[in-house]
């Protein structure tokens, strides 16, 4: 980043898939995202965001959840204001989880997923987990403190974990 850079300051992560073919249970996925220490930047979250939950100071909130895919446009919506997110934090990992509920499911079985990551108006990353096929789970974004500016990292990386796992796990595996 050169001088005049501010770096990313506030993002929106946003997830739709179609909802499940009739007579089938519903499919529902959820965004989180989970924060780290700049004193432990790789250990375990300091706190994770997910459906009925936000950050303690509202910089990282849900702005729509879906339990079913059966929204219009985007089904969920996750806003990180990383300008506001206080210095101690030095990192926040976004994830896609797919309820387990009432079988195991992979993004295999998901209708038309897509992820669309983006500050203001333009738009940072594009997915539609095809790299990740047989994943029940996946961090799809990671974002890194560089002194006063906030770097993106793109790249969707699958795993195999159940949802309460994968929240305590998710941030292991990032690059630095």
């Amino acid at each position: 980043m050169n001088g005049l850079s501010k770096g990313i300051r506030k993002v929106e992560v946003a997830l739709k898939w179609d909802p499940s073919p009739a007579g089938q249970p519903a499919t529902d996925l959820d965004v989180v995202a989970a924060t780290y220490l700049a004193s432990d930047p790789y250990g375990d979250p300091a706190y994770v965001v997910h459906f009925d939950s936000r950050s303690p100071d509202g910089t990282i909130y849900l702005n729509r959840d879906s339990k079913d895919g059966k929204g219009f446009g985007w089904d969920e919506v996750l806003t990180v204001e990383l300008e506001r997110l206080d210095p101690r934090y030095a990192r926040v990992v976004v994830g896609v989880v797919i309820q387990q509920r009432p079988g195991e499911r992979t993004f295999v079985s998901v209708g038309n997923p897509s992820l669309r990551i983006r500050e203001g108006y333009t738009d940072l990353a594009e997915d539609d987990f095809g790299g990740v096929l047989g994943a029940t789970a996946a961090t799809v974004a990671e974002f890194v403190r560089d002194g006063s500016t906030w770097d993106f990292h793109p790249g969707v990386q699958g795993f195999e974990d159940d949802p309460a796992t994968f929240t305590v796990t998710m941030g292991r595996t990032r690059r630095a």
